[in-house]
């Protein structure tokens, strides 16, 4: 099997081996993956992240080695917390941006060996709960944290496939907002809901925990965070926070329900 990483700002994943086809996620850098299947012109990989599976163009595949890609994958990654952050690689001295919610695999001392390559990253980085505190307070931190970090997200586009604040979709929202609690959740929203423990009541969700709606067919198809129990941060045209009740979610701009309640989960 072979191995590989992102080594530029964001790649496309494609549903099929395409320019044509539909983007259904992205890779950031830093994340890595196994690859599963090559064309001429094309790799089909599995994101270690999520094993989330699709096809990036050739051209942008950076192959490593079993080696590096077990070091990596066993090392403390970082995850960027600015907007958009300038990557310097030291080795090369070539500059790259990486967005928010990228991967610093075996980050330290503000560098990352990737590769043979030495990258230096000045910029911020999530900080995760504190060890050795109690956990009720622990979890509460990581729970504020992802409740303050979605609020970095608002407005963003919506954007099928995205993981970005230049274009996200629901579930790479709360996927990424996860990620920077060091938690990982899978990429799609029905992958979601079958994570953490249900919780019966909205009266008892708290915040950070995770809505999931449904259509016509009963097909869970949108998802979204808990910021009280009134309110919950999504992305729906843009991410944004609307009012919500046991039925679901109230859009008071077009003043009506936009979708249905079905399940509540807690993960943390």
């Amino acid at each position: 099997m072979e191995f590989g990483i992102c080594l530029q700002s964001i790649i496309p994943v494609r549903f099929e081996p395409s320019h044509r086809s539909e983007m259904v996620t992205q890779v950031l850098f830093g994340e890595l993956y196994r690859v599963v299947e090559k064309t001429s012109l094309w790799t089909k990989i599995q994101l270690v992240f999520d094993n989330y599976e699709g096809w990036i163009h050739l051209l942008q595949t950076r192959f490593i080695d079993e080696p590096e890609f077990i070091r990596l994958t066993g090392s403390v990654t970082a995850v960027t917390m600015d907007l958009v952050q300038l990557l310097v690689n030291e080795t090369t001295s070539m500059v790259l941006p990486v967005v928010l919610g990228s991967s610093l695999p075996g980050y330290s001392a503000q560098h990352v060996l990737i590769g043979g390559n030495q990258f230096l990253y000045e910029g911020s980085v999530a900080g995760f709960a504190e060890t050795g505190i109690p956990e009720p307070l622990r979890t509460m931190q990581i729970r504020q944290n992802i409740v303050e970090n979605a609020m970095l997200y608002l407005h963003a586009p919506y954007l099928w496939g995205g993981r970005t604040p230049f274009g996200i979709d629901c579930s790479g929202f709360v996927q990424i907002l996860y990620k920077m609690a060091d938690i990982k959740l899978l990429r799609d929203a029905k992958q979601q809901a079958t994570q953490g423990e249900v919780i019966s009541l909205l009266e008892e969700a708290e915040a950070a925990d995770l809505l999931f709606f449904d259509d016509e067919e009963g097909n869970i198809n949108h998802v979204g965070i808990l910021t009280d129990r009134r309110k919950i941060i999504h992305c729906s045209g843009r991410v944004r926070i609307d009012s919500l009740d046991h039925e679901g979610i109230y859009n008071g701009e077009l003043q009506k329900y936009t979708h249905k309640l079905r399940l509540i989960k807690r993960v943390i």
